[in-house]
């Protein structure tokens, strides 16, 4: 999902055309349109909205309510720090600064080469195991500042091996 994608009117069609039978088809046509382009542009809202009979504040409501949706291009790793009671009891805070800082970036935004994408996310079910990090979808326990740093050269060799 993380690799931001062209699109068009035919393929968006397309993706709208395989679930817009399904019942409450909105969400199930919006998470295919971001796992197909990587976020939901603007400009797609219309034809979503007129091809399952809504308005176009009905489609622009759930894509602005929910946090998984994202109307803005992302980095190739999108890397969400757990802001929950238990990962902040266990150093969650000192793990978001110093990702901020070595990053050089703020939540919701990419870093300048476009690699990493930093997201707050409000629990990841790992509260055990906190301060918990997910790095595309892969969720990461007991994340210390070192741990961070190493995990973050890791997505940065992997991109330099795709390139």
């Amino acid at each position: 999902m993380s690799v931001v994608k062209q699109w068009d009117t035919q393929r968006l069609a397309s993706i709208i055309e395989r679930h817009k039978h399904k019942p409450g088809a909105l969400l199930p046509v919006l998470h295919a349109v971001q796992h197909e382009i990587g976020y939901i542009p603007d400009s797609v809202v219309p034809l979503i909205a007129e091809k399952l009979f809504l308005t176009r504040a009905e489609v622009h409501g759930v894509i602005s309510f929910y946090a998984h949706f994202r109307s803005h291009p992302v980095g190739r790793h999108i890397v969400e720090i757990c802001r929950a009671e238990a990962c902040q009891a266990s150093g969650g805070r000192h793990l978001e600064a110093h990702a901020k800082a070595s990053l050089g970036i703020d939540y919701q935004q990419t870093t300048s080469c476009g690699s990493i994408t930093l997201e707050p996310v409000y629990c990841l079910g790992n509260c055990a195991t906190g301060p918990s990090i997910s790095i595309n979808d892969a969720i990461h326990g007991r994340v210390s500042n070192s741990r961070f740093d190493s995990l973050m050269t890791i997505c940065q060799q992997k991109l330099q091996e795709v390139s």
